[in-house]
């Protein structure tokens, strides 16, 4: 199996992407931050799951908040007061180790076999860029579900232009978009395509992910008028086992920090020769712009029923 850590502020979504990556993949360690939750309620959730799987992987905790600005409210409307549904009592400790030392760590020990699946703001990993340039030389790939370039309408979900986990530190992810890390980027524009209903996710038999996602899947049906939830995190895993499902393209991207687009990533669409300061230099990247959302869905279903 590849090795794999998974970064983290675990919501609903993020339940489900975690137990992916535990069945498909080698996962070194869960690593936490804020975003969904704040991190300690973070490092409780992912010890709750670990505990619930009988896993003794290792659950870290990282970032309490942006690299500059102040965080932004948390998602409790949609993945409860807990992060997940407020069906457990969670009576763990919010006590863990380091999380950017820890991906810094394992990068060291194990060079170019090691990839980091991003599923909350890219602040950990920024951190751990700053702490240690060579990391895009020790890291294997970087996929990271972020982002929103427009595709079919696929904009944003936080303003109408930026995406959750972007807008929570986009300084964060404009620092890892210019650094030279094997990135790939999962944005709205594929996620919002890959959708579970309430009885596909009780078909899995996993009692753990049915009962915390009955709060994301209520959500849906006052909201959203759909009696299921979008998976937008697990679309990592899913990307690592089925890139050829994914239609990509490599562009430099850039993440929008200030104004009315804050938030937003950018590429270069004009095909005329305009000089651009924001994007010079920048390594280009693998972004997701369309899938194979039947095949993507029924591959996870696949993997983590019971």
């Amino acid at each position: 199996m590849d090795k794999i850590i998974i970064d983290t502020d675990i919501g609903i979504d993020d339940a489900i992407a975690v137990r992916y990556g535990m069945v498909t993949h080698d996962v070194l360690g869960v690593t936490c931050t804020y975003g969904n939750v704040p991190v300690e309620t973070a490092v409780k959730n992912c010890k709750l799951a670990m505990s619930k799987y009988g896993s003794d992987i290792p659950v870290l905790k990282g970032a309490s908040r942006p690299l500059s600005r102040k965080p932004l409210p948390f998602s409790t409307h949609i993945h409860g007061k807990d992060g997940l549904g407020e069906y457990y009592t969670n009576n763990f400790d919010a006590e863990a180790p380091e999380a950017v030392h820890f991906i810094i760590e394992q990068a060291r020990k194990f060079p170019k076999e090691v990839t980091l699946a991003t599923i909350g703001p890219l602040t950990n990993l920024a951190i751990a860029l700053n702490l240690c340039p060579d990391l895009p030389k020790l890291l294997k790939k970087v996929v990271c579900m972020g982002g929103a370039f427009g595709t079919d309408g696929n904009c944003g979900n936080m303003t109408q232009f930026a995406e959750f986990n972007i807008y929570n530190d986009p300084e964060a992810a404009d620092l890892v978009f210019a650094s030279d890390l094997n990135l790939v980027i999962v944005p709205l524009d594929v996620t919002h395509k890959v959708q579970v209903t309430d009885k596909e996710i009780a078909s899995t038999n996993d009692d753990f992910l049915i009962n915390v996602s009955a709060f994301y899947i209520d959500f849906s049906k006052k909201y959203e008028n759909f009696a299921g939830m979008i998976v937008h995190d697990a679309q990592t895993i899913s990307y690592l086992l089925h890139p050829d499902k994914y239609k990509t393209i490599d562009s430099r991207i850039a993440v929008s920090t200030s104004g009315y687009t804050d938030g937003q990533t950018i590429r270069p669409m004009t095909e005329y020769n305009v000089p651009d300061d924001k994007f010079k230099g920048r390594p280009k990247h693998t972004v997701c712009l369309d899938v194979d959302a039947d095949f993507i869905r029924d591959a996870m279903l696949k993997a983590i029923t019971k």
